[in-house]
């Protein structure tokens, strides 16, 4: 029988070169892993980014934004919904008041119908100028002004059955005609009206798109006014002729309340207080000429 004898620091030595060699192999694998799954991914997301860019690239082949969806056929139906962010203020003088709010129109367009891997293609506002939109004004606006910073505010998005949804932030300033004969316990209607500058009814419709009660929306913290409580808002839609045909007029009307309190505090007691005070030099002894003449004559911040 031999006996073979084996150093052990040969052993040692070989059991940690095999640890090694195992270990670079897990590592070389793991990295593998990792690569082909970071190339399947990027693969995976080019393919989307060109799926999406054809889909827009056949949106626009053809497309006419001159004309309007259904030209020659049916009306177009444009749906309006309005969120006021900031309400005031109101100008007793000028008869005028200002509002932020995010005007959204929705309509259908069948020329937009699309299919693909996305349900709601969302768009910037460089998608606006491509296609046809209404061609909305403010009949009793003002000075409007269509917000830019940073950049154009607006949205924008197309769904797979041809649905338009559009929505601008706006600061509108609008007339409000007022009766002042029951000042100040007056309240007044303030008018917002918009429908088409162009199209009569025959081509294009506006609508309400959540129903008279929901379709424009104040925040309580959005009109806080110095003078007046805003009490509410009612919709309407009207008929308007004239010589170049007949237009549907979208009107709300935004319930202003004045408060008493702050005519109380500003108007009426300083005056009371100034009649009061001159009303006392009566009660003073006429040879006491220098307190008769300080009352008679209140300092000049009551007159204010």
């Amino acid at each position: 029988m031999e006996i073979i004898t084996v150093d052990r620091g040969f052993v040692a030595v070989e059991c940690l070169r095999g640890m090694a060699f195992v270990f670079n192999c897990f590592f070389l694998s793991c990295v593998s892993n990792v690569w082909g799954n970071h190339v399947k991914s990027t693969q995976t997301e080019n393919i989307y980014l060109d799926n999406i860019t054809r889909v827009l690239d056949r949106l626009l082949d053809g497309y006419d934004n001159r004309l309007r969806p259904g030209f020659g056929g049916p009306v177009t139906e444009v749906k309006t919904d309005i969120f006021v962010t900031s309400f005031g203020p109101v100008s007793d003088v000028e008869m005028e008041y200002t509002m932020d709010v995010f005007f959204r129109q929705t309509w259908i367009d069948e020329r937009l119908k699309f299919e693909g891997p996305i349900e709601i293609l969302r768009l910037n506002n460089l998608m606006v100028s491509k296609i046809w939109t209404p061609d909305t004004f403010f009949r009793n606006g003002k000075r409007s002004i269509s917000h830019n910073m940073t950049t154009p505010n607006k949205l924008f998005r197309i769904m797979q059955n041809g649905t338009i949804l559009y929505t601008m932030r706006l600061t509108i300033n609008a007339e409000c005609p007022m009766r002042l004969m029951n000042f100040p316990m007056d309240g007044h209607a303030c008018p917002l009206k918009f429908g088409s500058y162009a199209y009569p009814m025959s081509e294009i419709v506006y609508t309400w798109k959540k129903g008279p009660l929901f379709s424009v929306e104040v925040p309580e913290e959005s009109s806080s006014l110095l003078q007046y409580d805003l009490i509410g808002q009612t919709v309407s839609s009207e008929r308007l002729k004239s010589n170049t045909g007949e237009y549907v007029v979208m009107t709300v009307h935004f319930h202003l309340q004045r408060k008493m309190g702050f005519f109380l505090i500003q108007t009426y007691i300083p005056c009371i207080m100034t009649v009061i005070l001159a009303q006392v030099s009566f009660w003073i002894n006429k040879e006491s000429v220098p307190a008769r003449t300080v009352f008679g004559r209140p300092p000049p911040d009551l007159h204010h």
